[in-house]
Protein backbone atom coordinates (compact mmCIF):
# COMPACT_ATOMS: atom_id res chain seq x y z
CA UNK A 1 0.00 0.00 0.00
CA UNK A 2 2.79 2.43 0.92
CA UNK A 3 4.78 1.87 -2.28
CA UNK A 4 1.66 2.14 -4.40
CA UNK A 5 0.47 5.27 -2.67
CA UNK A 6 3.82 6.95 -3.09
CA UNK A 7 3.59 6.43 -6.86
CA UNK A 8 0.78 8.97 -6.86
CA UNK A 9 3.39 11.69 -6.35
CA UNK A 10 4.20 13.67 -9.41
CA UNK A 11 6.11 16.84 -9.27
CA UNK A 12 6.69 16.45 -12.57
CA UNK A 13 4.51 13.96 -11.41
CA UNK A 14 4.56 12.33 -13.71
CA UNK A 15 6.23 16.32 -16.39
CA UNK A 16 10.52 23.28 -22.62
CA UNK A 17 8.70 26.58 -22.11
CA UNK A 18 5.12 27.80 -22.46
CA UNK A 19 4.70 28.95 -26.00
CA UNK A 20 4.62 32.71 -26.00
CA UNK A 21 5.68 32.95 -22.33
CA UNK A 22 8.94 33.77 -20.56
CA UNK A 23 11.46 31.05 -19.83
CA UNK A 24 12.72 30.91 -16.25
CA UNK A 25 16.48 31.18 -16.00
CA UNK A 26 17.04 31.05 -12.25
CA UNK A 27 15.90 28.70 -9.46
CA UNK A 28 13.97 31.48 -7.71
CA UNK A 29 11.01 33.23 -9.26
CA UNK A 30 9.38 36.24 -7.70
CA UNK A 31 6.67 36.72 -10.28
CA UNK A 32 4.25 34.10 -11.48
CA UNK A 33 3.77 33.71 -15.18
CA UNK A 34 0.57 35.19 -16.51
CA UNK A 35 -1.91 33.08 -18.39
CA UNK A 36 -1.18 32.58 -22.05
CA UNK A 37 -3.90 32.34 -24.65
CA UNK A 38 -3.29 31.08 -28.17
CA UNK A 39 -6.92 30.98 -29.23
CA UNK A 40 -7.49 33.51 -32.01
CA UNK A 41 -10.59 34.58 -33.89
CA UNK A 42 -9.92 35.47 -37.52
CA UNK A 43 -13.37 36.85 -38.35
CA UNK A 44 -14.89 39.70 -36.37
CA UNK A 45 -18.67 39.33 -35.94
CA UNK A 46 -21.03 42.02 -37.20
CA UNK A 47 -23.20 42.02 -34.08
CA UNK A 48 -22.70 41.57 -30.36
CA UNK A 49 -25.02 38.54 -30.31
CA UNK A 50 -23.19 36.82 -33.15
CA UNK A 51 -19.87 37.35 -31.38
CA UNK A 52 -20.95 35.33 -28.37
CA UNK A 53 -22.22 32.52 -30.55
CA UNK A 54 -18.86 32.31 -32.31
CA UNK A 55 -17.06 32.13 -28.97
CA UNK A 56 -19.23 29.30 -27.71
CA UNK A 57 -18.76 27.22 -30.84
CA UNK A 58 -14.98 27.54 -30.87
CA UNK A 59 -14.69 26.83 -27.16
CA UNK A 60 -16.68 23.64 -27.63
CA UNK A 61 -14.44 22.46 -30.45
CA UNK A 62 -11.28 23.19 -28.47
CA UNK A 63 -12.32 20.87 -25.64
CA UNK A 64 -13.98 18.01 -27.52
CA UNK A 65 -11.67 17.69 -30.53
CA UNK A 66 -7.99 17.13 -29.64
CA UNK A 67 -6.93 17.78 -33.23
CA UNK A 68 -8.31 21.35 -33.02
CA UNK A 69 -6.43 22.25 -29.83
CA UNK A 70 -3.50 24.60 -30.31
CA UNK A 71 -2.48 26.16 -26.99
CA UNK A 72 -1.84 25.11 -23.37
CA UNK A 73 -5.02 26.64 -21.95
CA UNK A 74 -7.28 24.73 -24.37
CA UNK A 75 -5.29 21.51 -23.92
CA UNK A 76 -5.35 21.90 -20.14
CA UNK A 77 -9.14 22.37 -20.14
CA UNK A 78 -9.52 19.39 -22.46
CA UNK A 79 -7.56 16.95 -20.34
CA UNK A 80 -9.50 17.95 -17.22
CA UNK A 81 -12.81 17.49 -19.04
CA UNK A 82 -11.76 13.95 -20.01
CA UNK A 83 -10.73 12.77 -16.53
CA UNK A 84 -13.27 14.55 -14.31
CA UNK A 85 -15.79 12.11 -12.78
CA UNK A 86 -13.77 9.12 -14.06
CA UNK A 87 -12.91 7.89 -10.55
CA UNK A 88 -9.29 8.84 -11.27
CA UNK A 89 -9.27 6.83 -14.50
CA UNK A 90 -11.06 3.67 -13.39
CA UNK A 91 -14.20 4.39 -15.43
CA UNK A 92 -12.41 5.31 -18.67
CA UNK A 93 -12.35 2.92 -21.62
CA UNK A 94 -9.11 2.13 -23.42
CA UNK A 95 -9.79 4.58 -26.25
CA UNK A 96 -10.60 7.31 -23.72
CA UNK A 97 -7.32 6.71 -21.92
CA UNK A 98 -5.56 6.99 -25.28
CA UNK A 99 -7.19 10.39 -25.81
CA UNK A 100 -5.93 11.54 -22.41
CA UNK A 101 -2.42 10.37 -23.31
CA UNK A 102 -2.60 12.22 -26.63
CA UNK A 103 -3.51 15.52 -24.98
CA UNK A 104 -0.84 15.00 -22.30
CA UNK A 105 1.79 14.49 -24.99
CA UNK A 106 0.79 17.77 -26.66
CA UNK A 107 0.88 19.62 -23.34
CA UNK A 108 4.41 18.38 -22.71
CA UNK A 109 5.67 20.56 -25.56
CA UNK A 110 4.49 23.63 -23.58
CA UNK A 111 6.25 22.70 -20.34
CA UNK A 112 8.77 25.15 -18.91
CA UNK A 113 12.40 24.14 -19.44
CA UNK A 114 13.15 23.64 -15.73
CA UNK A 115 9.84 22.57 -14.10
CA UNK A 116 11.57 21.43 -10.90
CA UNK A 117 12.42 25.09 -10.21
CA UNK A 118 9.00 26.44 -11.17
CA UNK A 119 7.17 27.93 -8.13
CA UNK A 120 3.78 26.68 -9.33
CA UNK A 121 4.65 23.16 -8.18
CA UNK A 122 3.92 24.21 -4.60
CA UNK A 123 0.40 23.98 -3.23
CA UNK A 124 -2.43 21.50 -2.71
CA UNK A 125 -3.28 19.15 -5.58
CA UNK A 126 -6.02 16.61 -6.23
CA UNK A 127 -4.98 13.40 -7.97
CA UNK A 128 -7.65 13.26 -10.70
CA UNK A 129 -6.19 10.62 -13.01
CA UNK A 130 -3.65 7.83 -13.30
CA UNK A 131 -3.16 5.70 -16.41
CA UNK A 132 -2.83 2.74 -14.04
CA UNK A 133 -5.90 3.44 -11.87
CA UNK A 134 -4.90 1.02 -9.11
CA UNK A 135 -1.40 2.52 -8.77
CA UNK A 136 -2.26 5.34 -6.34
CA UNK A 137 -3.83 3.54 -3.39
CA UNK A 138 -2.68 0.00 -4.12
CA UNK A 139 -5.02 -2.75 -2.96
CA UNK A 140 -7.53 -0.19 -1.75
CA UNK A 141 -8.06 0.78 -5.41
CA UNK A 142 -8.27 -2.74 -6.84
CA UNK A 143 -11.60 -4.10 -8.09
CA UNK A 144 -12.24 -5.86 -4.78
CA UNK A 145 -10.80 -3.04 -2.70
CA UNK A 146 -13.18 -0.48 -4.23
CA UNK A 147 -16.14 -2.59 -3.12
CA UNK A 148 -15.04 -2.19 0.50
CA UNK A 149 -13.16 1.11 0.49
CA UNK A 150 -14.73 4.09 -1.25
CA UNK A 151 -12.11 6.72 -2.02
CA UNK A 152 -13.21 10.15 -0.85
CA UNK A 153 -10.10 12.23 -1.56
CA UNK A 154 -6.64 11.67 -2.97
CA UNK A 155 -4.48 14.72 -2.24
CA UNK A 156 -0.86 15.70 -2.65
CA UNK A 157 0.56 18.75 -0.86
CA UNK A 158 3.93 20.16 -1.88
CA UNK A 159 5.41 22.63 0.59
CA UNK A 160 8.46 24.83 0.01
CA UNK A 161 11.22 24.09 -0.02
CA UNK A 162 11.19 20.26 -0.15
CA UNK A 163 8.27 18.62 1.70
CA UNK A 164 5.74 16.32 0.02
CA UNK A 165 2.62 14.99 1.73
CA UNK A 166 0.31 12.38 0.18
CA UNK A 167 -3.08 11.50 1.64
CA UNK A 168 -5.82 9.10 0.63
CA UNK A 169 -9.04 9.34 2.62
CA UNK A 170 -11.69 6.63 2.35
CA UNK A 171 -14.88 5.23 3.80
CA UNK A 172 -14.83 1.53 4.72
CA UNK A 173 -18.11 -0.39 4.40
CA UNK A 174 -19.86 2.93 3.90
CA UNK A 175 -19.64 4.10 7.50
CA UNK A 176 -16.08 3.83 8.87
CA UNK A 177 -13.87 6.76 7.85
CA UNK A 178 -10.12 6.42 7.50
CA UNK A 179 -7.04 7.76 5.76
CA UNK A 180 -3.51 6.79 4.82
CA UNK A 181 -0.87 9.52 4.72
CA UNK A 182 2.82 9.78 3.90
CA UNK A 183 5.35 12.56 4.38
CA UNK A 184 8.52 12.71 2.33
CA UNK A 185 11.53 14.84 1.47
CA UNK A 186 12.05 16.02 -2.09
CA UNK A 187 15.35 16.05 -3.95
CA UNK A 188 15.82 17.37 -7.49
CA UNK A 189 17.81 14.94 -9.63
CA UNK A 190 17.94 17.29 -12.62
CA UNK A 191 15.74 19.96 -14.24
CA UNK A 192 12.77 17.58 -14.68
CA UNK A 193 13.27 14.53 -12.48
CA UNK A 194 12.84 14.40 -8.73
CA UNK A 195 13.27 11.83 -6.02
CA UNK A 196 11.15 11.62 -2.89
CA UNK A 197 11.95 9.45 0.11
CA UNK A 198 8.87 8.87 2.25
CA UNK A 199 8.67 8.01 5.92
CA UNK A 200 6.62 4.96 6.93
CA UNK A 201 2.91 5.51 6.17
CA UNK A 202 0.44 6.47 8.87
CA UNK A 203 -2.98 4.79 8.95
CA UNK A 204 -6.01 6.24 10.71
CA UNK A 205 -9.22 4.21 10.98
CA UNK A 206 -11.88 5.47 13.33
CA UNK A 207 -10.18 6.14 16.66
CA UNK A 208 -7.15 4.02 15.77
CA UNK A 209 -3.93 5.62 14.54
CA UNK A 210 -0.63 3.85 13.86
CA UNK A 211 2.35 3.60 11.52
CA UNK A 212 3.34 0.50 9.58
CA UNK A 213 5.93 -0.65 7.05
CA UNK A 214 9.17 1.17 6.28
CA UNK A 215 10.52 3.99 4.16
CA UNK A 216 9.74 4.12 0.45
CA UNK A 217 11.21 5.96 -2.52
CA UNK A 218 9.92 7.23 -5.85
CA UNK A 219 11.48 8.94 -8.87
CA UNK A 220 9.22 11.02 -11.09
CA UNK A 221 9.38 13.38 -14.04
CA UNK A 222 7.46 16.65 -14.29
CA UNK A 223 6.08 16.79 -17.81
CA UNK A 224 3.83 19.87 -17.57
CA UNK A 225 2.84 22.53 -15.04
CA UNK A 226 0.58 25.59 -15.01
CA UNK A 227 -1.59 27.35 -12.43
CA UNK A 228 -4.34 24.71 -12.66
CA UNK A 229 -2.86 21.45 -13.95
CA UNK A 230 0.25 19.41 -13.31
CA UNK A 231 1.25 16.30 -15.26
CA UNK A 232 3.77 13.72 -14.22
CA UNK A 233 5.23 10.44 -15.40
CA UNK A 234 6.39 7.75 -13.05
CA UNK A 235 9.59 5.79 -13.50
CA UNK A 236 7.57 2.95 -15.07
CA UNK A 237 5.71 5.26 -17.45
CA UNK A 238 2.43 5.80 -15.59
CA UNK A 239 0.76 9.14 -16.42
CA UNK A 240 -0.64 11.24 -13.58
CA UNK A 241 -2.92 14.26 -13.85
CA UNK A 242 -3.17 16.66 -10.89
CA UNK A 243 -5.61 19.54 -10.52
CA UNK A 244 -4.86 22.38 -8.14
CA UNK A 245 -7.38 22.42 -5.32
CA UNK A 246 -9.74 25.36 -5.58
CA UNK A 247 -9.85 25.10 -9.39
CA UNK A 248 -12.37 22.25 -9.61
CA UNK A 249 -15.29 22.82 -11.94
Amino acid sequence: MAAALTSSLSLSPSPSTFRGGPEPSKPKFLNFCSKHTNLAFAILPHTHCRRHKTLRILASVSVSNPQALTGPEELSASILSKVTYSDRGVLLKKEEQEEVAEVAEKLQSFCVSEPVKWPLIFGDWDVVYCSVPTSPGGGYRSTLGRLVFKTKEMIQVIEAPDIVKNKVSFSAFGFLDGEVSLTGKLKALDDKWIQVIFEPPELKVGALEFRYGGESEVKLQITYIDDKVRLGKGSKGSLFVFQRRGNST
